[in-house]
């Protein structure tokens, strides 16, 4: 027998989840969506099934669906992040010899320009200012954008398509269609244009990779495409906002950081684990039964992992609802875990890094405009952010 779940909202997201976790560490429940799931709030669960072989992904799922015609899914589920091994271990390696570490660490100085930038137009605003408008989100968008190699005159539309494709249940299946087209047909516009042209961008290395003899097909190089679009800065964009706001709700931790700047790599762990980007992770399915934590999974369930409440699982960590940048162990599953651990993991921390440190050192008395105002979050069943964050500077 499952028992009903409603989504929680604004800050009662950790409240209403911890109270799930405390029944133990996997719990029955329907989605809002009138889909039974199994929730996995437990950190040591939660890792386990993860990595677990019978706990598998199915390109039969996706928001809407069942109103999607078979070529509309073909050029969007045919992304690693969908498959499992043999397709998985073949496309993470073709992505992976065009995404390298090297193409990430190159992006550093640019991240520094396209952040002093923004930085100059916080400035600029003045007291009042939304870090979200004018820093947050505008810095992954571009530096997502450049690395694929969108060009700028595309970038606000993308914005706005991008941001129904990732909160696609929030939508009308018409809103998510018109969303999705939008941008495979930008895709498979700029593919054929690197096809033509190559640039020194990832989606001409993506266009270029060979391996033993293989390559992407067009199908899983516009797909790949999209889920890096879509998903690839949205997860950038909570990690700053969430951790600006830890760090300015929590003066003692910033005070230590400004003394020690060497442990802003802590802070940026320790933000992923107290008030990670992403609520809940993508569902997963079981093949094959399963006994965990006194429970039996079946074949044909599905596996939601709740990456908030374990990220705080008191057996893990001690004082879980404490953030605290001097952690010896700030262990999290913000990325995931096993073979679909986010692949761009060291962009999101890079990112993370220079935000934070460029943003107070800018502005060395930032505060919150509203500190007794709880920042409004928005509605979603993935994602963890915060909708407006105003600052004094």
């Amino acid at each position: 027998m499952t028992q009903p779940f409603l989504l929680p909202k604004g800050s009662a997201r950790h409240q209403g989840f911890a109270e799930i976790a405390a029944a133990g560490p996997i719990t029955r429940l329907t989605l809002f969506t009138n889909v039974p799931v199994v929730l996995v709030t437990g950190y040591a669960e939660a890792r386990a099934l993860l990595a677990h072989p019978d706990v598998v992904r199915s390109m039969m799922e996706g928001p809407h669906r069942d109103f999607l015609t078979e070529e509309q899914v073909r050029w969007t589920d045919r992304h690693m992040l969908l498959m499992n091994p043999p397709d998985h271990t073949r496309l993470r390696k073709l992505v992976t010899a065009a995404f390298t570490r090297r193409r990430i660490d190159e992006l550093e100085p640019r991240i520094r320009e396209i952040a002093a930038e923004l930085l100059d137009g916080i400035e600029a605003a003045g007291d009042g200012a939304d870090l979200v408008e004018l820093f947050s989100y505008p810095l992954p968008v571009t530096v997502i954008c450049e690395l694929v190699g969108i060009p700028v005159e595309h970038r606000e539309s993308f914005r706005k398509w991008s941001s129904v494709a990732v909160n696609a249940p929030m939508h009308t299946p018409d809103e998510y269609i018109e969303a999705s087209g939008q941008i495979v047909a930008l895709i498979q516009e700029q593919i054929a244009i690197k096809t033509e042209e190559p640039a020194d961008d990832l989606l001409s290395a993506l266009v270029a990779v060979r391996e033993d003899g293989d390559r992407l097909s067009a199908e899983e190089l516009t797909s790949m495409i999209f889920l890096l679009m879509s998903a690839g800065h949205e997860t950038t964009v909570n990690l700053i906002t969430n951790g600006t706001y830890a760090l300015l709700e929590h003066p003692d931790q910033l005070a230590l950081l400004r003394a020690e700047p060497d442990r802003l790599p802590a802070a940026v762990e320790e933000t992923l684990r107290y008030d990670g980007p992403l609520q809940v992770s993508v569902p997963y399915f079981v093949q094959a039964p399963i006994e965990i934590a006194g429970e039996r999974l079946e074949p044909g369930e599905v596996l939601v992992f709740a990456l908030l409440p374990a990220n705080r699982d008191g057996r893990k960590v001690d004082r879980p609802d404490d953030f605290d940048i001097t952690r010896p162990d700030s262990a999290h599953l913000a990325f995931g875990h096993g073979i679909h651990h986010c692949l761009g993991a060291p962009l999101a921390r890079l990112e993370g890094r220079i935000a934070l440190e460029m943003l107070f050192d800018r502005f060395p008395n930032l505060r919150l405009a509203d500190p007794d105002e709880e920042p409004e979050r928005p509605p979603g069943f993935l994602l963890n952010g915060i909708r407006t964050l105003p600052v004094l500077l």
